[in-house]
């Protein structure tokens, strides 16, 4: 069962492209990552998904109703992690997630308190008194406290010190695997997304241009050559399949992709000193869609 389903989805900010004819589905109890750089489109479809903004053309579906005409109902089994959050800031935080926790049809208390220990939010505090990396965990304990079916996540780890990106990655491994909890996931930092997610959509200006398992993406793709020798003819390797090539050190590199076979015997040909193949890491393939 499709938890999302996004058709030709596309917005406008005027004459501005946010994003455009961006189509996926996202299964039921999925990890869906949706990577790419700051400006390629990734808030603007999350905010869709909210109903915060409305779309020029196209659908999208969550729990098989329309975003935009059952925005409120939807809302009420989604958790929303924005990559920026604001705040009141006279506000304490306890005061701010009960505020939170009122909107939703169930008693949020005993889950408000487990989240707020989990992430070490001191709930006595005002928001203007915390710092950017605390205010993410305010975040992040009122996306969750309500239980929700589907997280929504953008940029989450932003302002985290590496031990509480450590938890958070946990925390949501759990809503995941103990609930069943679906996670949309958006991230321009390829580390999280290669541990935390099951497939990936690549978005890039606006279009989605890849959708991949993620092992697919890493291990079915590109092969990361390198050959060193005194004397190398380039030109055996203008070949389909290859890209990225250039020479350095007395040594070619290059990405690679096609039958292993028939580049081996054009390196064997050659007069070599070392060869080294290789996996590329998901952040160089993940480059190479940006070239």
């Amino acid at each position: 069962m499709s938890i999302i389903e996004v058709n030709n989805l596309t917005k406008y900010y005027g004459k501005a492209r946010g994003i455009i004819d961006v189509s996926f589905n996202v299964d039921e109890g999925e990890i869906f990552g949706f990577i790419g750089p700051n400006g390629a489109g990734k808030s603007t479809t999350i905010r869709l998904f909210c109903s915060l903004i409305y779309a020029t053309s196209g659908s999208a579906k969550i729990f098989g109703r329309d975003c935009f005409e059952h925005g409120p109902e939807i809302r009420q089994e989604i958790g929303y992690l924005p990559s920026e959050v604001f705040y009141y800031d006279r506000m304490k935080v306890l005061d701010l997630l009960k505020y939170s926790a009122s909107f939703y049809d169930k008693d949020c208390t005993e889950r408000l308190y487990e989240l707020a220990e989990y992430m070490e939010l001191d709930l006595k505090r005002r928001i203007d008194d915390l710092s950017y990396g605390n205010k993410k965990k305010v975040g992040i304990v009122q996306g969750l406290l309500h239980q929700p079916k589907l997280i929504l996540l953008d940029e989450p780890t932003a302002g985290l010190d590496p031990l509480m990106q450590q938890k958070f990655f946990r925390l949501i491994r759990e809503e995941n695997e103990q609930r069943g909890a679906t996670v949309f996931f958006s991230s321009h930092i390829l580390g999280e997304v290669q541990r935390m997610c099951n497939r990936v959509a690549i978005i890039r200006e606006g279009k989605v241009i890849q959708i991949e398992e993620i092992e697919t993406l890493r291990s079915n793709n590109y092969k990361k050559i390198r050959v060193a020798a005194d004397d190398l003819d380039e030109g055996r390797f203008d070949l389909e399949g290859v890209s990225n090539l250039s020479r350095r050190n007395g040594a070619i590199r290059f990405f690679y992709k096609g039958d292993i076979n028939l580049i081996t015997r054009i390196i064997a040909e050659q007069d070599v000193s070392d060869v080294i193949i290789e996996e590329p890491t998901l952040e160089e393939i993940f480059m190479h869609y940006y070239e």
